[in-house]
């Protein structure tokens, strides 16, 4: 099983795509002339603009709930497996693939909004409904659908359940079974609740985790204040193969800080999408322009969080090219994971370490599968249509509730791997959608930049840019444009 999950990956993840990411990232931050620098005031102030209403959450919901997606395992385990894999040059990757991936949020995030729909009083969006809509291709916007069901439901679960699981297993001694069966507990008393019930705990659990989690890396980097110019020569000279001990790696440092950056930030990926159709604006550009500014907490600050701590306190493993040979073995037996943040904590903070980051990795993974159950449910609804819609959602919820308790109690590595398969899928579909569909983004850009220009709040009218198939707007305005006219 184990080897036939690794060949997929190295087609998913072979070093043509990785650089593929980097482009299109890169290629959408140069169409929207770098939104991520030139909006960033917009960014902030319309995280907290926007009222929730029975159909849809608020942008700051939305972003919540995008937020508790991102911001998982791959903040605490995943920049810790950068790091083995890549050297501490992997981090400049992860911090360059979240600058210019925020191009990529706001096109994907912004044509959910413009190709939404209501259904059943809810408002539903994301990758399957922008390609069935935007590009026309049915079977394409299936593909996608099934493959984010799979993805969320079956394949990535288990990398987040997994992570508390061993983080509580190192910290407390709680054997995994007990730790999956709380998990799972927990977890369906929430998603039973519904969307808004999963929007209301994201609200208030995302920042005070994301909070607290930067305030330790502060102390500790604040108690080794004068490493901080050290540690930053080493990652950008790292990089870019400068340094002598990781200069053989600089490949490693490239695919891992990429798969890891997209992998926390999911830019690009089609999971973002999802949550940000949910949100109740006025122009779709609003909701990018929020969206794009999550993947800059989770990455810039949650990430180099975990990042500081372990390379201001030495406490990691780095493997050769070979993915084998030792270059730096400060952590004997380690494995790469939350054991090297638990172990960075613990040599600034005795006696804390390993609970802080047992405790963090619950709120964060836990959050993360809440968000992924919430994506798995809007490609079901949106594979159904409606019909049988309360069974089939039941099924989503036990399906989702039992891939979390078996990647709790399976090892590290393949639940990594599956995840990593589900993805490379993810990724290969939705990145094509977008690269095929950026005019509608662009078009929205563009009018919510001239309406800003002349003072006013800006409202978006699908017709009058010429965007179809964007029934939602249509509906939503027609009274303004009859007003008008």
């Amino acid at each position: 099983m184990e080897v036939f999950v690794n060949q997929l990956n190295g087609i998913l993840w072979s070093t043509p795509v990785i650089y593929i990411c980097l482009a299109i990232g890169l290629f959408f931050s140069v169409l929207t002339r770098f939104l991520q620098v030139r909006h960033i005031k917009d960014m902030v102030l319309l995280m907290f603009k926007g009222k929730s209403s029975a159909a849809g959450v608020s942008s700051f919901q939305a972003l919540s709930i995008a937020l508790s997606g991102r911001v998982g395992t791959g903040n605490i385990a995943g920049t810790a497996t950068a790091i083995a894999m890549g050297g501490p040059g992997a981090v400049f990757w992860m911090w360059a693939i979240a600058f210019i991936g925020a191009g990529s949020a706001f096109v994907e995030s912004t044509l959910a909004q413009i190709y939404k729909v209501k259904k059943d009083g809810l408002y539903r969006g994301g990758p399957a409904y922008y390609i069935e809509k935007g590009i026309g291709i049915k079977w394409f916007a299936v593909l996608f659908a099934i493959s984010a069901l799979l993805a969320m439901a079956l394949l990535m679960p288990g990398i987040q359940s997994n992570s508390i699981a061993l983080g509580m297993e190192n910290a407390f001694g709680i054997d995994k079974t007990v730790t999956g069966l709380i998990i799972i507990g927990l977890l369906a008393l929430i998603i039973f609740g519904g969307v808004k019930r999963i929007a209301n705990v994201a609200q208030y659990a995302v920042p005070f985790m994301a909070v607290g989690y930067i305030l330790v890396a502060l102390i500790i980097i604040g108690m080794n204040i004068g490493e901080l110019p050290g540690v930053i020569s080493l990652i950008f000279s790292s990089a870019f193969g400068a340094d002598s001990m990781f200069g053989g790696i600089i490949g490693s440092a490239i695919a891992w800080g990429v798969k890891r950056g997209i992998y926390s930030n999911e830019a690009g990926q089609g999971t973002g999408p999802h949550a940000a159709a949910a949100a109740e604006v006025s122009h779709p550009a609003k909701q990018g322009l929020v969206q794009a500014f999550s993947v800059y907490i989770d990455t810039l600050f949650v990430c180099s969080a975990t990042a500081f701590m372990i390379l201001f306190t030495g406490m990691f493993n780095t493997v050769g090219a070979d993915g084998k040979t030792p270059i730096v073995e400060n952590l004997p037996g380690v494995e790469a994971g939350p054991g090297f943040t638990q172990a960075a904590v613990e040599s600034a903070l005795p006696g804390f370490g390993a609970g802080f980051v047992a405790v963090s990795l619950f709120f964060f993974a836990f959050t993360t599968i809440m968000a992924y159950y919430y994506i798995a449910e809007t490609n079901v609804a949106y594979l159904i249509n409606g019909k049988n819609s309360k069974l089939a959602m039941f099924i989503l919820k036990i399906v989702l509730l039992a891939a979390t308790f078996y990647g709790a109690v399976k090892t590290a590595g393949l639940a990594w791997a599956l995840g990593d398969v589900g993805l490379g899928l993810m990724v290969w579909l939705n990145l094509i959608a977008i690269v095929i569909l950026r005019k509608p983004a662009l078009i929205a850009l563009k009018d919510y930049e001239a309406q800003k220009k002349q003072g006013l709040d800006p409202v978006f009218n699908s017709k009058k840019l010429g965007i179809k198939n964007a029934e939602y707007w249509e509906e939503e305005y027609k009274p303004q444009e009859e007003k008008v006219s």
